[in-house]
This record gives C-alpha cells, sequence and structure tokens, in this order.
C-alpha cells in the first residue's frame, strides 16, 4: 500500500506528527504499506511566519504552498490513501480535500488536537484568520475514517462521521528508557513545549515560589525562553530532537498544567507521557485525557488548584522512594497503554479498512 501524508511541517521537526505518522511509520512498513511525506510548510514559509510583519513575503510562500497542494490533491489517484494530519493545508478553505472527494481518492483523518478552534497567533494575526477552522468539519465528513487522539475529539468528530476510532499519541518505549535513581543531587522539576506554550507555566507560578522559600530545586524549561519566577533557579534549554530524551530524562519530576478551556480539553497528554516513559512521575492539571492518562497517587499526581500544586510538588521534592514508586508505575502504564508498538500495528488496520 502506497500513502501519500500530508503534514504540517517537515518530518523530525514538529511534536504532533513525530509522535503520530512518524513514530508509527516503522510498524506500517513491516505491514507492506509506505509512507510519502509532503508537508505544507516548506524552510522558506516556516522561516518568514517565525517574524512579525512581512506580509507580503508570507502571502507569497502561502499561496506556492497552496498551489503545490492542490497540484498534489489532483495527482493522488497514483497512491492508495492519504493520510491527512490535522488539516491538508494551514490556510484556505477546504479545498484539496474537496479535490480528493471528487476524485475518489480515501483518506484517513487524523487529529490530536482541537483543531476546530480557532488560535490567533501574536506573530501572524491577520493570517490566523484565513486559517478556516470551519474547515475541520468538510474534512471529517468526507474521511474514510477518522483517528482521534482522545476522548473528547472523537466525541466532535462523532457528529459528522461514525467512522471514529481513538488513537492515542504514543511513546517509542525502546528509545525513551528510564536512567538509574541519582542519588545526592539537588531535585530538578521539569516542563518541556514550545514558546507558544510555555504560558502554561504561569498556572504553578505561584506554587513554584512558595516552595522556593522552603526547598531547594531547580527548574529546567525546555523548549520555552522567557518563564522565570521569583528566587526560582530557571534554566532555559532549546528543544532539539537530538537531545530531547537527554533533557528530559535529567527531570526528578515533571509538569503539564493547563488551563481548563476548550482548546486545552483536547490536549492528548503528550508531556505527561514522554515524562511517564522516563520513569519521571507527573504532576498534571485534569484537564482533558490527562486524568485518564495519568491516574492519581498510582503513576503521577493530579493537580486541581493552586493549594494542590504546592503540596504534591512539595511531597514528591521530600520522598524520593515515592517519585521512584509513582516512577515505575508510569512506565509500565506507558509499556501496557500507550507505546508505539501497541498502537501501530493498530493504524495500519485502520489503513487497510479506509481502502477497503
Amino acid at each position: 500500500m502506497r500513502v501519500l501524508a500530508w503534514v504540517p511541517q517537515a518530518v523530525d521537526t514538529s511534536p504532533g506528527q513525530r509522535f503520530r505518522i512518524e513514530q508509527w511509520e516503522p510498524y506500517l512498513k513491516r505491514e507492506g504499506i509506505e509512507i510519502a511525506y509532503s508537508p505544507f510548510s516548506d524552510a522558506g514559509l516556516v522561516s518568514v511566519l517565525q517574524r512579525r510583519g512581512a506580509v507580503l513575503q508570507k502571502a507569497s510562500h502561502v499561496l506556492r504552498a497552496l498551489a503545490r497542494r492542490l497540484r498534489e490533491a489532483f495527482q493522488a489517484r497514483e497512491y492508495d490513501l492519504v493520510y491527512v494530519f490535522r488539516e491538508t493545508a494551514l490556510f484556505g478553505p477546504a479545498l484539496a480535500e474537496r479535490v480528493l472527494q471528487l476524485a475518489g481518492v480515501p483518506y484517513v483523518f487524523d487529529f490530536d488536537d482541537a483543531v476546530w478552534v480557532r488560535y490567533v497567533s501574536p506573530s501572524n494575526r491577520y493570517f490566523s484568520y484565513l486559517r478556516f477552522p470551519g474547515k475541520t468539519r468538510a474534512l471529517a465528513r468526507g474521511a474514510r475514517r477518522v483517528m482521534a487522539g482522545n476522548p473528547y475529539l472523537r466525541d466532535w468528530a462523532l457528529r459528522y462521521n461514525r467512522n471514529v476510532d481513538i488513537v492515542p499519541t504514543t511513546i517509542e518505549t525502546d528509545v525513551y528508557r528510564p536512567l538509574p535513581p541519582r542519588q545526592n543531587r539537588v531535585p530538578v522539576i521539569g516542563w518541556t513545549g514550545s514558546f507558544s506554550t510555555e504560558q502554561y507555566l504561569e498556572v504553578v507560578r505561584p506554587a513554584l515560589e512558595r516552595l522556593r522559600s522552603r526547598h531547594e530545586f531547580k527548574l529546567v524549561v525546555v523548549g520555552g525562553g522567557k518563564f522565570q519566577a521569583r528566587g526560582v533557579e530557571v534554566e532555559h534549554r532549546p528543544w532539539r530532537s537530538a537531545t530531547e530524551v537527554a533533557d528530559l530524562s535529567d527531570f526528578d519530576i515533571g509538569l503539564m498544567p493547563l488551563p481548563d478551556a476548550e482548546w486545552e480539553r483536547g490536549k492528548c497528554a503528550l508531556k505527561a507521557l514522554q515524562y511517564m516513559a522516563l520513569g519521571v512521575p507527573p504532576v498534571v492539571s485534569p484537564v482533558g485525557v490527562n486524568a485518564e492518562v495519568v491516574r492519581d497517587g498510582v503513576d503521577g499526581v493530579l493537580a486541581r488548584d493552586d493549594r494542590e500544586w504546592e503540596s504534591a510538588l512539595e511531597k514528591l521534592l521530600l520522598e524520593g522512594e515515592l517519585r521512584e514508586g509513582l516512577g515505575r508505575s508510569a512506565r509500565r502504564r506507558v509499556e501496557e497503554a500507550y507505546s508505539g508498538a501497541v498502537h501501530g500495528p493498530r493504524v495500519a488496520g485502520l489503513f487497510r479498512q479506509a481502502v477497503a
């Protein structure tokens, strides 16, 4: 089977597609399924979108990308199936997906965020209004199968398509492996994300500042760059694919704070799963699927408000044996329910059903 994968970014650069289609690719190959990646954004578009202004340059790059995507849609009969991750194009209405439908080319729609919600980028405010989030409905309606990352996303997709399966975001457990416990060092509380999601650390800032007045620890932020907390030693590290596992392995406790809002309810607990696979106990907001992935007091801790954040972090800072016990349970949880080895073959089956 030959599958054309329409993805937003180049291979090994975007967390969502890295932990979904890219991670499943080895398992698909074993099943005789070959993936040909076609990112919407080339290096030029990615570069210009990261800058403020430059409207004409952005428009030029976007139009070229849209034209390329439409050409591919007309030529898609060369493939058995098209896999669409999140959207066919970053901007514009549902054009490419309608071409696929008219041509009778089957496609699978896979999403791991509430992509029907409009997100306004601070550096691309005007372009954000060209994203047409309503096209997600058309994409879901026309798909042979829909793969949703969690129950919240599944329930939304079922309004438009009966063939919806939950396929969680997964971790490659052969790559993410726990390190032996480290003794006699300052505990490290860690978070990983991006410049756009670093704002979520504000949820836990007051608890961190109060804790630092009583206990010694260091905060490591991977992929952000701006967050600071009064009295807390904060080490910022750039996100790099090559160092990601090593950076997260430095953590003793992992953070995943979230506000309870529509966009955040659609998230698939990727941060928590990364920590858990490394044997690092996560402390998470019980928003969306977080409360299902992390079993409170078994393989992590749920923190509902500021005081619960403070209490959970203090307990984990003081009790090394508790951290290790939760970490071992967390690792087993990922191996049994959230590994690529478990779900990769499932995806191959869903692809075959879509073609059939």
